[in-house]
């Protein structure tokens, strides 16, 4: 036996059993056992609370704090467990129980409906006792039938449907029951239906500012039955008395187009009820995935700073949007920077993400108000991802949290720190980084980048103002820099720009060339003493000095052969996939992982490893036989990891 039907046996063993007991009891106390029931929910029902939560921040998270969201899913769990045990109550409703318990708030609505002799489709969300609306209609005079659908568990629906035909209201099932919706309406009869929970099917419409799938059945029939549309929402007062408000029909508007006429209509139906949701928030069934079907989602890069790690970030980012794209779903990127309140704060992050839980994290937040700094906490609660994404180890316990608070897949690149690879959804690792076999884990060969044909097309077109190119032949050379195990000496840089003007005059080629934020004043000061006045140098930018933006890429765009310093993992990539022939000159004291991923490269003929005293046969070499270029194929190894996880 599988667990549905353990719940749908067990579920309905305990109803039949316990209903009577309920009834038996005051009725106030029924209802303060249903609360107690709604908080067991709460403290044991993990899923459905981290799903309530994450709706309610999508809601209202630009109003309300994470503990104040936290409060409200409680108030939620408490008024649902009182909406199911007030189900119990269905065979006790009558007039009088009616006349002392429901205030019905404009009922005259209704019957203004009826006088169109069209039919009348009274127009619920899934909200507070909705399960009344039956037993009310039908002690109110006039023929009701409800629109209903097959529940998960068929024991238990068949109860619940039990209980709803017991005051007399007819049931129409939503599988191929067309005609008895049309017999109703003809014979100027109710009908209640939803408007909600649209499912695959449904229509997109805006929901609290972002689109969802919202059932648009009552609005085709009114459209083409011109029955009237009447919105009701239900809220608990206080106790077991319940106030209905019965809006006014929804005035149809038509203006041939079919398909304009559902959405634009439907929209103006949700604008009724987020009215009332926002007015009794706790009333709302916030447990299903509203906006599960959404056409449009938020992408967050949490950027470290480093911009080869932004870079990379940015690259996963746009792999997304065209994946989204395929789908029909459209996306919003917003990036933002962090900033640590000190040296000892990232460790303590870190430390902190290590001890939490899948779906503890919700609501508290404590780690990153005490790490962060206040405005890039305010920035990161006050918005609402659907796919985070980061780049290093700094940040990647961050993602974790901010995705667990969001209910958002986590897409984290590089090692996550000491984080397990497990709590995310993809890691994105380089094969020198050794990473560890798991589903999860998508391994490829350099660093990611936003390199590609038509990138690189409009970064040459944006260097063009900056360049007076005239040979066929143009080097592009990227100067890297010192880092915290690396140093680029300036004996080796002289050896290289020696080689370079051998090059150029052999082959009579002319330069770009850009030096990094990274870069010594030393070896600055040497390259413009030798290129600056160089009449074969076309380009020569110091970063630190007067840099340009498009000037990696747009010498990338503009060059035949590129020359790198050996010490960027990003930067080698990046010129790799700009398929253009790519050296990088050789040196000491590179780390054991940068070793293994240049010896990786050179062996698979992405780049040519060449010592600096061999570098200009090395291009002349090249440059004559013209081999074949090699390119990675890592964004199509990630774009397939990422449409697993969508």
């Amino acid at each position: 036996m599988n667990r549905n039907s353990i719940i749908d046996y067990s579920g309905c063993i305990l109803i039949r059993l316990f209903a009577p007991l309920i009834r038996s009891l005051p009725l106030n106390v029924s209802l303060f056992l249903g609360a107690r029931l709604g908080e067991l929910f709460y403290y044991f029902d993990f899923k459905h609370k981290a799903i309530s939560y994450a709706n309610i921040k999508t809601a209202f998270g630009a109003k309300l704090s994470p503990q104040e969201l936290s409060n409200l899913v409680k108030e939620f769990y408490r008024s649902f467990g009182q909406n199911i045990i007030e189900i119990l109550f269905i065979p006790l409703v009558d007039k009088a129980y009616i006349n002392k318990y429901i205030i019905l708030e404009s009922q005259e609505n209704i019957f203004e409906g009826f006088k169109k002799g069209k039919g009348v489709i009274l127009l619920a969300v899934h909200a507070g006792s909705w399960e009344f609306s039956n037993a009310i209609c039908t002690n109110l005079g006039f023929a009701f039938n409800l629109f209903i659908r097959d529940q998960r568990y068929p024991r238990l629906s068949e109860l619940l449907n039990a209980y709803r035909s017991r005051k007399g209201c007819k049931l129409i099932q939503r599988q191929n029951q067309t005609r008895e919706l049309i017999r109703a309406l003809k014979s100027n009869q109710a009908i209640g239906m939803t408007a909600d929970q649209g499912g695959k099917t449904g229509t997109s419409v805006k929901f609290f500012g972002k689109y969802a799938s919202m059932p648009s059945g009552a609005i085709r029939l009114a459209l083409k039955y011109d029955a009237a549309i009447i919105p009701a929402f239900y809220t608990r007062v206080n106790g077991p008395y319940i106030k209905v408000f019965i809006d006014s029909p929804i005035e149809i508007k038509r203006t041939g187009n079919l398909e304009k006429d559902i959405n634009d209509n439907l929209q103006a139906v949700v604008r009724v009820f987020e009215k009332y949701i926002s007015k009794y928030p706790r009333e709302y069934l916030w447990s299903y995935k509203i906006w599960k079907y959404t056409k449009e989602q938020n992408i967050l890069i949490i950027s470290d700073g480093k911009t080869g790690h932004l870079r990379q970030s940015e690259a996963i980012a746009g792999i997304l949007k065209g994946c989204l794209k395929a789908q029909g779903i459209s996306a919003n990127i917003n990036t933002i920077e962090i900033k640590f309140k000190n040296r000892f704060s990232r460790f303590g992050l870190t430390f902190s993400s290590c001890l939490a839980g899948k779906y503890h994290c919700q609501g508290c937040l404590w780690c990153l108000k005490t790490f962060l700094g206040d405005d890039v906490y305010s920035s990161l609660i006050s918005i609402k991802p659907d796919i985070v994404i980061t780049c290093g180890a700094s940040v990647a316990p961050i993602n974790y949290i901010i995705s667990r608070e969001n209910l958002a897949k986590s897409i984290t690149i590089m090692r996550p720190s000491i984080l397990n690879t497990k709590r995310f959804n993809l890691v994105v690792m380089s094969r020198h980084d050794r990473p560890p076999r798991r589903k999860n884990v998508t391994v490829i060969e350099g660093a990611l980048n936003l390199i590609n044909e038509d990138y690189l097309k409009g970064q040459g077109e944006r260097i063009k103002s900056h360049l007076k190119i005239n040979k066929e032949l143009v080097l592009g050379v990227l100067v890297g820099g010192d880092t915290k195990f690396f140093h680029l000496s300036k004996d080796l840089m002289q050896e290289i720009a020696r080689q370079i003007k051998l090059s150029l005059e052999k082959l009579d080629a002319e330069l770009l060339i850009t030096t990094s934020r990274r870069t010594s004043g030393a070896v600055e000061s040497l390259l413009k003493e030798e290129f600056l006045n160089y009449h074969r140098c076309k380009l020569l930018i110091i970063a630190n000095e007067k840099n340009i933006p498009e000037a990696v890429d747009g010498i990338l765009a503009s060059s035949k052969i590129i020359i790198t310093s050996p010490e960027s993992i990003s930067m080698i990539s990046e010129a790799v996939n700009s398929n253009k022939y790519v050296l990088v000159f050789d040196s000491p004291n590179l780390s054991k992982k940068h070793r293994r991923f240049l010896n990786y490269f050179a062996k698979n003929k992405y780049i040519y490893l060449v010592n600096a005293y061999d570098l200009a046969g090395k291009i002349e070499e090249i440059w004559l036989n013209r081999p074949k270029v090699h390119t990675l194929g890592d964004e199509l190894l990630v774009r397939e990891a990422i449409k697993k996880i969508l």
